[in-house]
């Protein structure tokens, strides 16, 4: 990550219409990347843990969901701070941020579903049909750009042809997804042992260990 931010803000030339302003794509576009990466991760967790009672998966999905809020809140502020200088304002109700902002409430939704409800069996039943109707809304978000009339611009690296950003940028660009990716995943993994430990309190396993490292301790 600071490799990327390095060549993102200082090694990168300015764009020649956007100038300076444009480096917050270096956060922003990843950001936005992974909030729907880690919405599809966290729906078919929560699929396989619906349909073949897989408690990892609960866990994993349980796990995602405040990771995928932080991640879209990221990419929305990033992109209100990108959109003023470029748009003349804060906000505007068009497709594709309408449809990103409602991907934070599915996480914030799912998010309260495992909070409000005790039983953590039941409450991943529950947030994993909510992630598995919200999954219409990914494709919604990428192709909103391309459907509708929009502000927002259109694909510049994920296109069929030859992505339309010079190489200077696209390098710092790719390094920043790759480090989101990678902090997600390890993050994901923190909180998925926390969750486990936390679940499994009462078996013997876990009791056992939680001795074994009082005697170290």
């Amino acid at each position: 990550m600071l490799v990327g931010l390095y060549y993102g803000l200082l090694v990168a030339p300015p764009d020649y219409q956007q100038g300076e302003s444009y480096r917050i794509m270096f956060i922003h576009v990843p950001a936005a990347w992974m909030s729907m990466f880690v919405y599809i991760v966290m729906a078919i967790s929560g699929g396989i843990g619906l349909i073949w009672r897989i408690k990892l998966a609960e866990v994993i999905a349980a796990s995602s969901a405040p990771l995928g809020a932080s991640f879209t809140f990221l990419a929305l502020v990033t992109g209100s701070l990108w959109g003023k200088p470029m748009w003349g304002t804060w906000w505007v109700w068009d497709a594709r941020l309408t449809s990103e902002l409602i991907l934070l409430f599915l996480y914030l939704g799912v998010i309260a579903l495992n909070s409000a409800i005790e039983d953590k069996r039941t409450a991943a039943r529950a947030s994993a049909v909510l992630a598995l109707v919200g999954v219409v809304n990914i494709p919604i978000i990428h192709y909103s750009v391309e459907w509708w009339n929009t502000l927002h611009q259109g694909p510049t690296v994920t296109k069929f042809d030859a992505p339309s950003i010079h190489i200077s940028m696209l390098i710092p660009l790719l390094l920043m997804a790759i480090a989101f990716k990678l902090y997600y995943l390890t993050v994901v993994l923190m909180r998925a042992r926390c969750e486990v430990l936390e679940r499994e309190r009462n078996t013997s396993w876990v009791q056992e260990l939680v001795s074994s490292y009082d005697g170290n301790g």
